[in-house]
């Protein structure tokens, strides 16, 4: 949510002799006249235009501009492939041709191309270069990021609409996320590190949606379990996190393992959002009468207060009607432990649980209304 109010934002102008939101909406209405946005862009506008009457360091606007640019580009960029399954793969750049580990990347670019899924990676060589090698340019994105060293563009997405180059690490970071419905991450230097500590620690914060966290190996290495050792018997040990955060990334060894995990992840989970204090998780079938039971007794620590409602999508949520054929499952999260959600989203998604037409919450309340 933003900071400031559109109306915080107009009465700063006005208390400074400056009428400048009707300047503002009305070259708005010129631009973007049957925009339902239009309430987001005039704060926008007004935003840079209090920063401009400030006036207060030029280093600030460069980063401010350069970071609008990065954005407005890559939204644009990425209209094109909207609607495309993404799966980020994180991993070393300087990892070998004839590394096995390499072999494994490929396999995994490739794997997810047949499964219908793009590849999103750094865009740069090793782990990188591997995946898009494997999946092909009509299914590879590269975010490369400009560096004076290592950080050249591979052969499979060079000079293509599939690249972009950011200035910023933390526009890059900002797609590598937001744009994957899932994320794969091979063993690399202080960069992959990073990456995986940072979506960690934004899942663990409920900062951003519960995607699949995949951890790749060989089999037999010991790169990512020496990782989950340490987390386990430091971390958790002294309660620095909660034992159920170690459930929010899985290790696997093979590329299809990678790939059975993602699809796992979807097969009746789809999505999930906030509705003020309401938190909604969105699902393609219902679940039966039996595990929403099950669900209202075993996850009662994440519900604060009353219960679990499952409901048809257009009973809870008007917005999209392309989600008319989902179900809701709402109820009021207590935000604290996104390990427990997961485990909520593995259990929606057994098959033994979702509901057949005849037995599911949502059809008989349908009928009951209906009497």
């Amino acid at each position: 949510m933003p900071d400031q109010t559109q109306d915080t934002l107009s009465l700063y102008f006005e208390n400074h002799g400056l009428n400048v939101a009707a300047e503002v909406d009305a070259q708005l209405q010129r631009v973007a006249p049957d925009s339902p946005n239009q309430p987001l862009y005039r704060e926008m506008l007004l935003t840079v235009l209090r920063m401009a009457h400030d006036d207060i360091d030029r280093w600030n606007a460069k980063i401010t501009l350069q970071a609008i640019r990065e954005l407005e580009k890559t939204f644009r960029v990425l209209e094109q492939f909207k609607g495309r399954r993404k799966v980020t793969v994180f991993g070393s750049a300087r990892t070998p041709a004839e590394d096995p580990l390499y072999v494994l990347a490929r396999e995994v670019g490739a794997t997810l191309a047949r499964s219908d899924m793009m590849v999103i990676t750094g865009g740069g060589g090793g782990i990188m270069a591997a995946a898009h090698e494997g999946a092909g340019l009509q299914y590879s994105l590269g975010f490369n990021i400009t560096l004076p060293f290592e950080q050249r563009a591979n052969a499979t997405i060079i000079d293509s609409e599939h690249l972009l180059a950011f200035h910023f690490f933390f526009t890059r970071k900002l797609f590598f996320i937001k744009e994957a419905e899932a994320l794969i991450i091979c063993p690399g230097g202080f960069g992959t590190l990073d990456e995986v500590l940072e979506v960690l620690t934004l899942m663990q914060t409920g900062k951003t949606p519960l995607v699949p966290i995949v951890l790749l190996d060989m089999p037999g290495a010991t790169f990512w379990q020496s990782a989950l050792d340490f987390i386990h018997n430091q971390l958790q040990a002294h309660q620095y996190i909660l034992p159920n955060d170690l459930k929010l990334m899985r290790l696997v060894h093979s590329a299809q393992e990678a790939v059975d995990e993602i699809e796992q992840f979807y097969s009746n989970y789809h999505s999930s959002r906030w509705l003020t204090k309401t938190f909604v998780l969105r699902m393609k079938r219902a679940v039966n009468v039996a595990a929403l039971e099950q669900i209202k007794q075993n996850f009662a620590d994440i519900c604060v207060h009353d219960s679990f409602h499952q409901q048809a999508y257009a009973q809870i949520e008007h917005d999209d009607p392309a989600f008319n054929h989902l179900t809701c499952l709402s109820f009021a999260f207590s935000g604290r432990n996104q390990g427990r959600l997961r485990e909520l989203v593995n259990f929606i998604n057994l098959p033994e649980n979702w509901a057949t037409a005849e037995s599911s919450p949502v059809a008989q309340r349908s009928e009951w209304i209906a009497e």
